[in-house]
């Protein structure tokens, strides 16, 4: 056990060694100075010419807003397009796989261009080569990339002068894409493919097999995705099992970049936050608080794991021996799997180690926890739009409490703002427990549900807890899901698609509406006695308001689903 805390522990520092200095050049390359990569900048020029963009030209939170939403519409439509096609285009289709139905094929684009990443359907079966590259690559990196521009459009906006321009959409999102993520991929592909993670564009391979049976093994254009997958909070894996596959993850040394990877970048943006503010102690606030909501719902969630389950304790076993070993990546244990998992609910990339079906109840609720809340580093650059989001709350609630005005890193925090942040706050787990409810519903009201719908795979509490994880997931950008759900049917495939592009778009736009409203205010010098963000006392207000705002929106639901699981298996 000591050992593979360690071994936990010596990665996530790793993580952090490296987001630091990254952090640095990413400010670096939003406040558009000279970088060590400036030979890319010409790529990023022919760019702007190919598209005819002035990329200097500021923009309001409605051009920004308008210039977003209209570039990822063309995405969506590109998507879905290729997926309804693939069987019908002439390449990179050698193992000749058919297309996707329409409500399959809108929620894989949908998925995809959320940074979701759901997959209701088996990678080395589902999609071909070319809809691999050409669409899950390619939505994975442009989806990333507007995250990391919305993301440092609300940056700019807390920390510039008193103006109305929170920047310009496509220049963020070139430069997120060719100075950001594209370097850092090429590295990390480079990485994968050196310990053993198949890079090539032939079909399956076929084998004859000791008995004499002939069989084949599917293989592909793996170490590319499985980069732009991790540093981009993505989560899709090229094959079904995802990073418990043999292919997407051979060894330990695989499975440590995994781990680095996917914290790598969500980390930097916190340290870049400080660099491009000139707020280091804000930002050090930021991540102290980030680590510690973290830690708080990854322990319980890893120590339920290693306790084993109420039957096999029953029968006298150690649980200490071994843990939960149900739907485990054997070859990293069950502390090591549980561990995976439990951050990538936070981040919330969703690769995954294990099945989190087979997780113990008081796991599954954290882990609902983590993704609900999306603000514990959350995915890269938009896990900062929802921690400002609470940020804005516990900055107001701590300011009344001293009796001074509301105010974050000197603009005023008012009735307007107070309102939009509540509005976002509640938004998500609105849509989700109404989702949830409307599934709940159906299922109820079908006669034979279980051999009609075919939904669910166990019935009950945690039944429910499978329907409930699948919006949660969804909202939350997260794309994991209960391999019990029967998901791939008409319900599962549009319903969702509603909760993906709510919890996507409603924060973003409503964070730029926050950050561009606070920059259109004048500096206010800080008031003697007010409450200081970077003190420790706001940190632990501010984990008390997250806390308290996710019980309050999320508890009851969980009590239906995984706690209710719990104490009818005691």
């Amino acid at each position: 056990m000591l050992l593979n805390i360690f071994t936990a522990a010596l990665l996530f520092g790793l993580a952090v060694l490296l987001a630091w200095p990254l952090g640095c050049y990413m400010a670096r390359v939003y406040a558009g100075e000279r970088t060590w990569l400036h030979f890319l900048t010409p790529l990023e020029r022919g760019f702007y010419r190919l598209a005819r963009l002035n990329p200097e030209q500021g923009m309001t939170w409605q051009r920004y807003t308008l210039a977003l939403l209209g570039v990822n519409a063309v995405w969506l439509v590109w998507a879905v397009l290729v997926l309804l096609v693939q069987d019908k285009l002439p390449f990179w289709n050698p193992d000749h796989i058919p297309a996707m139905s329409f409500p399959q094929a809108l929620h894989t684009g949908v998925s995809f261009l959320t940074s979701t990443n759901a997959q209701h359907y088996s990678g080395e079966t589902g999609a071909s080569y070319f809809a691999q590259m050409a669409v899950f690559t390619f939505l994975q990196f442009v989806s990333a990339g507007t995250s990391l521009a919305a993301g440092i459009a609300v940056v700019r906006a807390l920390g510039g002068r008193e103006s109305t321009n929170v920047g310009n959409f496509y220049q963020d999102l070139v430069r997120s894409c060719v100075l950001i993520l594209l370097p850092l991929c090429l590295v990390f592909s480079v990485l994968f493919l050196l310990t053993g993670v198949p890079m090539t564009f032939e079909g399956a391979a076929a084998y004859t097999s000791l008995e004499g049976a002939a069989g084949t093994v599917a293989r592909g254009p793996v170490a590319a995705l499985l980069a732009i997958k991790e540093l981009g909070s993505n989560g899709a894996g090229f094959f079904g099992p995802n990073c418990a596959h043999p292919f997407e993850t051979p060894n330990f040394a695989a499975f440590a970049l995994h781990h680095v990877a996917v914290l790598l970048t969500p980390m930097a943006f916190v340290f870049m936050l400080g660099y491009y503010l000139r707020q280091p102690r804000f930002a050090r606030m930021v991540f102290g608080v980030m680590t510690a909501g973290l830690l708080l719902l990854l322990v319980p969630a890893v120590a339920a794991e290693m306790h084993g389950t109420p039957f096999l304790n029953a029968l006298g076993l150690d649980p200490a021996a071994a843990g939960n070993l149900e739907g485990k990546e054997i070859r990293f244990g069950v502390f090591h799997t549980a561990f995976y998992n439990a951050f990538n609910m936070a981040i919330p990339a969703g690769t995954l180690a294990g099945a989190q079906d087979s997780f113990a109840p008081l796991a599954g609720a954290p882990f609902m926890l983590l993704m609900q809340i999306d603000a514990f580093f959350g995915g890269l650059g938009t896990g900062f739009l929802n921690f400002l989001i609470y940020l804005v709350i516990a900055a107001f609630v701590g300011s009344l409490m001293v009796g001074r005005t509301p105010e974050l890193l000197g603009k005023k925090v008012e009735a307007r703002e107070m309102q939009l942040a509540t509005l976002v706050a509640v938004a998500q787990p609105v849509v989700v427990l109404a989702c949830t409810a409307v599934a709940a519903w159906v299922y109820q009201r079908t006669p034979d549900a279980a051999n009609s719908l075919k939904w669910l795979g166990n019935p009950g509490s945690h039944g429910f807890t499978a329907m409930l994880y699948e919006f949660v997931s969804a909202a939350a950008g997260n794309g994991s899901g209960y391999g019990s759900l029967g998901s791939n049917t008409p319900f599962w495939n549009l319903v969702p698609c509603l909760a993906m592009l709510s919890g996507r778009f409603v924060p973003i736009i409503g964070a730029l509406v926050l950050g561009a409203g606070l920059r259109a205010k004048p500096y206010t010098p800080p008031s003697v006695g007010g409450i200081r963000l970077e003190s420790f006392t706001f940190a632990v207000l501010l984990v008390v308001v997250i806390g308290i705002l996710g019980a309050l929106l999320f508890f009851p639901a969980l009590a239906l689903g995984p706690l209710a699981e719990f104490f009818a298996n005691r």
